[in-house]
């Protein structure tokens, strides 16, 4: 309850010896369509600026590892962020990279949000340039856009929210267990939305700002 300044924050860390998770570098787990049935123009052009919520979506699919023994297993996180109040709309978590994958996380926002009709932004994965995920979108009056060939700064957002999520919550751990993992992304997505205050909010949580947000509109 003290007003203080962050930059003060930052000299007592940096005396006391507090920092943060080390950034790693990205490793992403995009599989592209050697035949993709639809490619979308970049159409959000990195406009990472939306008025109201609901205007603009963006969405990838990345991997997170836990282990039994020597083995090593594989969890996929596929999730829905909306640009205006950065909360994550849905999510979906499966042992398989695959279009159901995709799907189940789009069907779930919609779901959650029926009257949105967004600009609907990924990168070039197979399970967003199928025909299937198209008439998807146009069923429900979404228009697409794909970020260019090795430009992961098209999708900048979504990508940050991995780093986000990965730095606080995954690396410098070792999970040895699936249930232990799946726990452990819910709570932080949970966390997220819902008590982690954001400067690019004016130090409200996304949920919060996204409240505000409806009763200005």
């Amino acid at each position: 309850g003290i007003p203080v300044n962050d930059k003060r924050i930052l000299r007592i860390c940096r005396k006391i010896g507090v920092q943060s998770s080390i950034k790693w570098s990205p490793k992403s787990c995009t599989k592209a369509d050697r035949n993709p049935a639809h490619i979308a123009k970049n159409l959000l052009h990195r406009e990472f600026h939306a008025g109201k919520p609901n205007e603009k979506w963006l969405t990838d699919v990345t991997e997170f590892k836990y282990y039994v023994g020597i083995e090593v297993h594989k969890v996929y996180l596929s999730a829905i962020l909306d640009l205006c109040d950065r909360r994550i709309v849905s999510y979906k978590i499966s042992n398989h990279n695959d279009n159901a994958l995709v799907m189940d996380t789009f069907d779930q926002a919609v779901k959650i949000e029926p009257d949105a009709h967004p600009l609907f932004h990924s990168d070039r994965g197979f399970q967003y340039t199928s025909q299937a995920f198209y008439l998807r979108l146009k069923k429900h009056h979404m228009k697409q856009s794909m970020s260019r060939v090795a430009h992961c700064i098209d999708n900048g957002p979504m990508e940050g929210f991995w780093g986000i999520l990965k730095r606080e919550m995954y690396y410098g751990k070792c999970f040895t267990s699936r249930e232990e993992l799946i726990q452990s992304i819910q709570n932080y997505i949970e966390y997220y939305n819902n008590r982690r205050l954001q400067r690019k909010l004016h130090i409200m949580t996304p949920m919060a700002f996204h409240e505000l947000t409806l009763q200005v509109a």
